[in-house]
Parts: structure tokens; sequence; C-alpha cells
């Protein structure tokens, strides 16, 4: 197959997206696929002849680590001042792929607003659609859709910049309410802290989640083709799972499967394939809860397009299925191409 592998953009995960691009273009080639690696900000910039040339650029040697903190998205855009989302040729190199594999994470791959312009554009891609990307990204919709098809969620309240604040009490976790990757998230255990924590929120986005922090274990679960994939639990060996922890090699601990009985496996990956329903979620995603002390599942968030780095969760969950990387590859555009009927 022929596969533009879209990556990079202008979100506060660009780095992460960076990194899963690069290691799921070596692992596509490594699979007999052709490929074209591409920044979906920069763009393509090199000169070809036939856009099928695009395809056979090998990238040989290329890599990416993720540092400890976002990018300076400044700095990219002033790389290419004054233009839109969308860069280069990245649309025609997309139309003339099988398939886009959507390497992206935040605002700019997981929104739903690149899903829909792919479809009046007729580029098939990865992952789920427009209006499931929607729902998921903004973290109170999301939630609204989940009480209403009974997964438990923590409480909370959302606060707009310029309003008059709120919170329901501390502990408390404070973020933005579209962000990825614990951007901008601050666990508050006290008033004096509040303050700081909405501000560092505010950076990010103008609406804010405050969230009513449930002591437990942090558990997730891969979803898909809408069967759940082997659980795994997240444990940071200090601090909680933020960006550091995320994406900085051994900064946590990530057993898989996760060392829980065999009756709560089957009742959170059950809970994971309703979230992965209700949220009209497709081809595959990854559903993140806390197993509070009172033995119930919440539900914290959907990933529609979760990472896909050296460090990444799904990629662990695929190993303890017995696939491989460029296997694991295949097989999420495998359920991906069911979107339009193959």
């Amino acid at each position: 197959m022929k596969i533009a592998v879209l990556c990079g953009g202008l979100s506060n995960e660009r780095d992460v997206s960076l990194s899963g691009g690069v290691g799921i273009a070596r692992a596509l080639r490594g699979q007999g696929h052709s490929v074209a690696l591409l920044d979906l900000f920069l763009g393509w910039t090199e000169p070809f002849e036939h856009i099928e040339d695009v395809f056979t650029r090998e990238d040989a040697g290329a890599s990416f680590a993720v540092g400890e903190d976002a990018p300076d998205l400044a700095a990219v855009r002033a790389m290419r001042p004054g233009q839109g989302l969308v860069g280069p040729h990245v649309l025609d190199i997309c139309r003339a792929a099988d398939i886009a594999f959507l390497a992206l994470h935040g605002e700019d791959g997981e929104n739903g607003k690149l899903q829909a312009y792919f479809d009046i554009s007729g580029v098939r891609y990865t992952g789920s659609g427009y209006l499931g990307s929607a729902i998921a990204m903004d973290k109170d919709l999301s939630k609204t859709v989940l009480r209403a098809a009974g997964v438990p969620v923590a409480e909370c309240v959302v606060v707009e910049k310029g309003s008059e604040k709120a919170d329901i009490g501390f502990p408390c976790v404070v973020k933005p309410c579209s962000g990825g990757s614990s951007v901008g998230t601050t666990i508050v255990n006290g008033p004096a802290e509040y303050d700081a924590a909405l501000a560092l929120a505010f950076k990010y986005e103008d609406r804010v989640m405050v969230e009513k922090f449930i002591k437990g274990r942090e558990l997730t679960v891969g979803v898909l083709d809408g069967k759940a994939m082997p659980v795994t639990e997240i444990i940071p060996k200090s601090g909680f799972y933020d960006y550091k922890n995320k994406y900085q090699p051994g900064m946590t601990d990530e057993p898989c499967p996760a060392p829980i009985t065999a009756d709560e496996t089957a009742a959170i990956q059950a809970m994971a394939e309703r979230v992965y329903k209700a949220l009209r979620l497709q081809a595959y995603g990854r559903v993140d809860f806390i197993m509070g002390e009172d033995g119930v599942f919440y539900c914290l968030e959907a990933n529609t397009l979760p990472g896909m780095t050296p460090t990444s969760l799904i990629p662990r969950m695929g190993r303890a299925m017995g696939l491989s990387y460029g296997e694991l590859c295949d097989r999420l555009i495998e359920a991906s191409l069911k979107k339009y009927g193959r």
C-alpha cells in the first residue's frame, strides 16, 4: 500500500507526534509498504517530478526523541509564517495515498477538524471520524455523554477564562478541557496552589476543568476494532503521570497485563468497550481509568489517536497480544479501512 504518515502539526504534543510518526513510517516500510512521512504543518518541501516519487523516499536514519518539556510552537510557526495548519502538498500526497496514517495528537489531529477536512477532500485516514474525535476531545462533553451511558466519571466543574473561579474541594485536578499528554495539568492539594494551577491551565486553553481527585490505581485499556486489548497499569516512579513521566524512558512502570484479578480485568475491558461505543469511536483508541479505593472504575478520558512512541502504551498492549510494532500498525490500518467498506 501507499501510506502517508502525518505527524507534527502545531499542538503542544507536536514532539510526541513526531516521535511516533518516525517510528510508524519505519515500521510500515518494514511491512513492505511505500511510505511518505509528512509534517502536517511544514508539509513536503523537497522537489519531485511525480507525486508517486514521495512514497519512495526512505528518510534513512531518521529518529526523534521527545524532550522533557512541551515544544516551542512559536519557533515552529516562524518556520512557515502567515500560513494555515496544512502545509504544502499535504493534501495532494494524502489523496495519492491509499490511506493517511494519523500519527497526530492534540487539537491538530484529534478534535475532528482534520477528519472533517479529509472527509470532504476524499482522503481516507486512520482512527475515528470527525464526530467521535470531537466528542472525545472535549472532556466536558465526553463526560456528559459517558454519564448518560452509565459510565462512572469523577465529579467536575468547568471554569472559563475571565469568569468567577469555582472549585469542588481539595485535592482536585486542574487541566485544560481539551488538552492532552497532561500538558498544563496540576494536582492541587490546597487553596494556596489553586490560583497558580488555573493560571497554568489557562495558558493552553480558555476552558479549564476542575475535577475531583480520585485516589486509586491508574489503568488504561486499548480498544482495537471495538474489542478491548490487554489492561495496563501506570505506576509513575515519582509524582503523577505528567508529560515528563509519559515520554522519558524509565520514569514509569507499566505492567501489561496489569496485576489485577480476572474479574477486574473483564469488568474494566467491558467498560472500555462501552466508552468506545458511547463516544462514537472507530477503528481504535485508548481509554484511561482510575480504579478507586471503592473498587469503582472511573473513566478519566478516551484518546482517539493514542501515542505510538517507544514508551507509549498501545504498542505495549500490542506486544502482550503477540504483535510486533509493524504488525500492530498494519492492524490499525486494517481496522480503519472498515470505515470505507474495506
